[in-house]
């Protein structure tokens, strides 16, 4: 399975047995970032904001997948969805590997979400903090869940972003050693630990 970042939380999955891509933002939704015209099976939106769900912006093939998507249900806050609504996890399950997509979580894991994320070969993880978990609850999941690989998530840099969410240095000054790629994708499997992604497509 082949795993291309497009920035902010926006992702394509692809496989053998189909195609997704994960959280596709609007036009101007996200400072920085410009999303490029995308094919896909399926799209996969964690919630109703604009920055992760414009499956306009993504062409279906209208083929059916035949990978396995699991849906959790989380919350994009700390009180139950009361400040911003809920957040769908996604587990999409491929040629014998496991990526979690969090989305825009906005809280630690409850026991039953920990007991779902186990055993994943991808992690895909907000680090950004203000809208969603911050850089050391962002931590505290992965010291819980131990995934093979994690690939942060829905934060600024120099030009992109928003300028209340955290860089990902804050993040990888907590995880201490990672890879950086100097490309937008990976081969899921061919990468353990904390991988940083970095996308071209710059607005």
């Amino acid at each position: 399975m082949q795993l291309t970042w497009y920035g902010h939380s926006c992702f394509l999955a692809e496989s053998a047995e189909g195609s997704a891509v994960f959280d596709p933002y609007a036009p101007e939704s996200v400072p920085g970032w410009r999303l490029p015209p995308l094919t896909a099976d399926i799209v996969l939106a964690s919630h109703d904001h604009a920055d992760h769900n414009y499956a306009a912006g993504v062409t279906l093939t209208g083929r059916k997948p035949g990978f396995r998507v699991i849906e959790l249900a989380a919350y994009h806050d700390e009180q139950q969805g009361s400040k911003r609504g809920e957040n769908t996890i996604r587990v999409l399950e491929s040629e014998g590997r496991r990526v979690a997509h969090l989305g825009d979580l906005g809280h630690g894991l409850t026991p039953s979400l920990a007991d779902a994320l186990q055993k994943l070969d991808v992690l895909l993880l907000p680090v950004g903090g203000f809208f969603t978990i911050g850089p050391e609850e962002a931590m505290q999941i992965v010291d819980a869940l131990k995934p093979r690989c994690v690939v942060p998530m829905h934060y600024s840099g120099r030009g992109f972003g928003y300028e209340v969410i955290a860089p990902v240095e804050d993040f990888l000054k907590l995880a201490g050693s990672y890879t950086r790629l100097q490309t937008n994708s990976l081969t899921v499997g061919d990468y353990s630990g904390v991988v940083v992604l970095t996308a071209n497509n710059h607005a």
